[in-house]
Formats: C-alpha cells, sequence, structure tokens
C-alpha cells in the first residue's frame, strides 16, 4: 500500500526540461506533488514507503497535443464514413470519447489537445463528465465557407465576421480553433492551397480570444497561410507542412508552437503500401516526400528555436489514439532531436500549450504524473508500448511488478 508520502528509487530520470537523463534519484511524492528529487544517496525518513523502479527509466506523462476524440484511426472507408454522420446519439459520442480517453490512458498520455468536431462533441464531453485524462476542447472549428474543414467545424455564416462567429453566443471553450487552409495535398508533392482568411480576420479574431483568455489554434499548410497566422499572433501552427525558413524563424521570433503531426504521412504512405490506391499507386511516395520534407523542417526549426510539441492528429486514417505518440516521438528523434528533447517535446512543451502551469515535468512542486519503462533512456521510445508504471496525481495505476499490459 502506497502511502500518502511515497518515495520512489529510479535508475534513470527524464525530468522533461530536454536536460540529460538522471541516473539513480529518488522522488519523495507527497499528496500528489513531488516533494522532492534526490540523489540515491540521500537519507529517507525510516516510515516512508519506498517504490522500486531502479531498473526503469521514469519520464513526465506524456501529452498529445493535437487529436480528434471523436474520429478513430481505422482506414475502413466504411468506418470513416459512417463515424463522421450526424446521426450518431450522444451516447454514441460519449461511447467512442470514452474508448479513445481509455486508450491514450493505457499509452501513457495524460493530457490530450483536442483539435475540433463538426458537433462540438469533444467539447461536451469534456463539460460534462469527468475523466483521468485531461481535455482540451475548441468545440467546432471554424473554415471560410466552400473551403476545407467540415469534418472539424463549420463555415462562418453569410453576413458575420470570422470573430462574431465564435464570440456572439459565449460558447464555452478552451481554445479557439482557426482552418487557415486546405489539406495538405496526398496526391501532387508540395502543392499548396490559399489562405482561407484574410490578414485583419485572422487579427481581429486572435484580439478576440485574448480578451476571453484563450490561445488560438490555426490549422496551415504551406507558406502564405502559416505567415498570416504567424503575423495575427496565433498561439500555434497545427500540421505547417511546407511553411518555409521564413516562417520558422517567424516563429521562433515570436514564441508561436510548432505542431507538426508527421505521424500522419507515415501512416497514410503505410496505407497506400499496404492496400493500394485506387487510382495511383503513385500516391504512397508523395507521402513519403511529404514526410520526409516535414522531417527536414523539424530539423531546421530545432535548429532556430522554434517551440515543438508532440501531437498526432489522432483519428485520422492510420493513426491511432495513444499508440502514435510512440511513432511521433520517434519520428521527432529521426529528426535530430536527442530522447531527452522529443520526450521534452511529448511533456512539458505539450502542458504549457494546453496552460497546465503544474504539468509536464518532473520537479519540486509539480503535480506528480509519471511513467517508468524498463530500460536505459536512450531506448524508452522504442518501449513506449511496454509501460511497466504509471502515476497519475500521486495515484498509482500499476503495481510496482506489473504494469499495463
Amino acid at each position: 500500500m502506497i502511502s500518502r508520502k511515497s518515495a520512489y528509487r529510479v535508475g534513470w530520470l527524464i525530468d522533461g526540461s530536454g536536460q540529460p537523463a538522471l541516473e539513480d534519484r529518488v522522488m519523495v511524492v507527497e499528496e500528489g506533488r513531488f516533494q522532492s528529487i534526490l540523489d540515491v544517496r540521500a537519507p529517507l525518513p525510516p516510515d516512508i514507503a519506498v517504490v522500486d523502479l531502479s531498473d526503469c527509466t521514469v519520464f513526465p506523462a506524456l501529452v498529445d497535443s493535437h487529436v480528434h476524440l471523436v474520429m478513430s484511426g481505422s482506414t475502413d472507408p466504411v468506418v470513416r464514413k459512417t463515424q463522421l454522420e450526424s446521426s450518431h446519439t450522444d451516447l454514441d459520442q460519449r461511447s467512442v470519447i470514452a474508448r479513445h480517453l481509455d486508450q491514450h490512458l493505457a499509452c501513457g498520455v495524460l493530457a490530450v489537445r483536442d483539435g475540433g468536431d463538426q458537433n462540438g462533441d469533444s467539447l461536451k464531453y469534456k463539460c460534462r463528465r469527468p475523466s483521468t485524462v485531461t481535455i482540451a476542447a475548441p468545440g467546432r472549428a471554424r473554415n471560410a465557407p466552400g473551403r476545407y474543414g467540415k469534418l472539424i467545424g463549420i463555415p462562418v455564416p453569410p453576413g458575420t465576421s470570422l470573430a462574431e462567429s465564435l464570440f456572439s453566443a459565449g460558447h464555452q471553450r478552451d481554445h479557439v480553433k482557426l482552418v487557415n487552409s486546405g489539406l495538405n495535398s496526398l496526391t501532387q508533392f508540395g502543392v499548396e492551397t490559399s489562405p482561407q482568411f484574410t490578414t485583419e480576420e485572422l487579427k481581429a479574431t486572435v484580439v478576440a480570444a485574448r480578451t476571453h483568455g484563450l490561445p488560438t489554434m490555426v490549422h496551415a499548410n504551406g507558406h502564405l497561410p502559416v505567415q498570416l497566422a504567424v503575423e495575427a499572433g496565433c498561439t500555434s501552427i497545427e500540421h505547417g507542412f511546407f511553411m518555409g525558413h521564413e516562417n520558422m524563424q517567424r516563429m521562433a521570433d515570436r514564441g508561436v508552437v510548432w505542431v507538426p503531426t508527421a505521424v500522419t504521412m507515415k501512416a497514410y504512405q503505410d496505407y497506400l503500401q499496404t492496400q493500394g490506391h485506387r487510382s495511383d499507386a503513385s500516391f504512397a511516395d508523395v507521402s513519403r516526400k511529404n514526410l520526409e520534407h516535414q522531417l527536414e523542417q523539424i530539423r531546421a526549426a530545432r535548429q532556430l528555436g522554434v517551440i515543438l510539441a508532440v501531437g498526432t492528429d489522432a483519428g485520422s486514417p492510420g493513426v491511432h489514439h495513444g499508440l502514435a505518440m510512440k511513432t511521433e516521438i520517434q519520428l521527432f528523434i529521426d529528426a535530430g532531436l536527442n530522447v531527452e528533447e522529443a520526450i521534452q517535446c511529448a511533456t512539458l512543451n505539450g502542458a504549457r500549450l494546453m496552460g497546465l502551469s503544474d504539468r509536464g515535468a518532473i520537479a519540486t512542486g509539480m503535480r506528480a504524473d509519471f511513467l517508468a519503462v524498463r530500460t536505459p533512456p536512450q531506448t524508452v521510445p522504442e518501449a513506449l508500448h511496454q509501460l511497466v508504471y504509471r502515476v497519475v496525481d500521486g495515484r498509482p495505476l500499476d503495481s510496482c511488478t506489473g504494469g499495463n499490459n
């Protein structure tokens, strides 16, 4: 039995700061928070319960900075069509969302940032039902009439400004989601779409969001759509395919967070290679090129000092809730980040993006959310599907000898 004050002896500690892993540490937890982080040789009170994780690497619980909780990662066209139909009842959607949250929890993801859905079901769920996994949701995204965005929101009504469409009704939300480009092309490499909104529309909406204390999450691919969103003062760029070095420098200078969702291209490439395409077998090669280019951009963004956060776009074809975090973290490493930096992007950076000031790091005073894998730090990404210990708000979910498998 774990007492209200416990100690955890760990072999290696990745604290979420991006700094090199520490060896042989003891984490003291009291009332759900880290009280202190000590050298393993430091004396402890004789009556404190000690959990032995000395053969494990411990790191903060994960944050997925871009998901769609109402959608699954199924590649079955019938399933995808069915799950996007508006005939689902609230009970249907609650069941789907709860299942996806369970999948996140099983993979050590304790916070998710939703990217919107047609009916605002994720926001409704968050407002009505308690969840171990923290949810931030925007309700329904906004797109320009006749442009991409139907799957995740609604178009701005005629005669209404973008800002008015979001704030006139005073709906409760955690952030604002805007769509300022089309999809990244899956059939032609490097094709860009035009912006959906003008600079003035975007700026007015960002200002309105700030007056409500809300960050702004912008779907944008291509140079100009990203440039306009960054210059308008948005909080984050989602996807950002083919945005270019100039935009990355703007983001670094202004502290705009980038959520690359590179795993979407890997998933689509894998899908096309295994299941083929009804019209053109070369489309898998386009996805591969898209992925390679995105990894090049992540590498450049790291060098420029852009704040990166791991988000998977879970719910996209082939991108499964929870499991996709492992792939996206590995892609960050493929792009040149070391393990500790990649974990920072998947923990502390995501927590800050969600406004969770006491999450994402193992440090004195922070909430005690952490995971353990039985492997040294450098192989942590490969072992993310083999968690042996999870602690949420100081509460263990697993026995110290078991795990969630």
